[in-house]
């Protein structure tokens, strides 16, 4: 039977193959611009927030954009759903489904990418991988957990900085006020780690934040040598990243 230092280094040696992997990865996918959208799974079409977002990743959608979600329910489902009434070659609809032990959370229908996971740090890792900029609409304590990873992310330099913009001031106001207040006021933060956060009430507010996100990409794109990245190698990648998030 394998000691604990023996099973902590196996564990280490598949951390660091699995992180290799994931930078092959990502430097493989780089060829197409995607915006990540992060809400709750509750809200309804009925509800206007539902069709905010809707028509914000419509919008994104018809720019050619491909739009990353949960790939669940409510907020989820209207950002997938207005992707794929797009009928747009130029932009996919991808979920990333999560496993929960104490809820069967079907994904949404509406996917033309579909990346389960089991865990929410391997799948928050997807999301910071996949994306270029972030829109954080209203929801609750997971929608909170993946505004603060990308925002922790983003402050110590671990993922490039991107736009995050927050969908519904009357929402996310009282939570900036006490940051500036407490957080900044007692210098836990610094006024730069305010830098990338922008807040917005209508999806038009929200593209003008993501456009020059999106304008720099594409300047950048240009200047990229051999085209669109091989998409056969991209899906072996993906296929060794799955087998070890499984244990395989």
């Amino acid at each position: 039977m394998p000691t604990i230092d023996e099973v902590r280094l196996q564990i280490q040696r598949t951390l660091e193959q699995y992180f290799r992997l994931e930078a092959e990865l990502q430097q493989l996918e780089k060829d197409r611009f995607r915006v990540c959208i992060f809400g709750s799974a509750r809200i309804r079409p009925a509800d206007p927030v539902y069709r905010t977002v809707y028509r914000t990743a419509r919008m994104l959608a018809d720019l050619g954009i491909d739009i990353v979600t949960g790939g669940g329910p409510g907020l989820m489902e209207a950002a997938n759903r207005a992707v794929q009434s797009a009928h747009s070659e130029n932009s996919q609809s991808i979920g990333l489904p999560i496993q929960l032990p104490r809820a069967h959370e079907l994904a949404n229908k509406h996917l033309d990418i579909k990346s389960e996971h089991k865990r929410f740090s391997s799948r928050l890792d997807e999301f910071m991988r996949l994306s270029h900029a972030v829109i954080v609409a209203p929801g609750g304590i997971g929608t909170l957990l993946e505004l603060m990873y990308v925002w922790q992310l983003i402050q110590v330099g671990m993922v490039e900085p991107r736009a995050v913009v927050l969908l519904d001031r009357s929402l996310w106001s009282g939570l900036l006020a006490w940051m500036r207040q407490e957080q900044l006021g007692r210098g836990f933060i610094g006024p730069h780690d305010f830098d990338w956060i922008f807040s917005v009430d209508t999806p038009e507010e929200a593209l003008s934040h993501i456009k020059p996100e999106l304008e720099r990409f594409r300047a950048e794109q240009e200047k990229r040598p051999g085209g669109e990245a091989p998409a056969a190698e991209a899906a072996r990648i993906l296929g060794e990243l799955e087998k070890k998030q499984a244990g395989g």
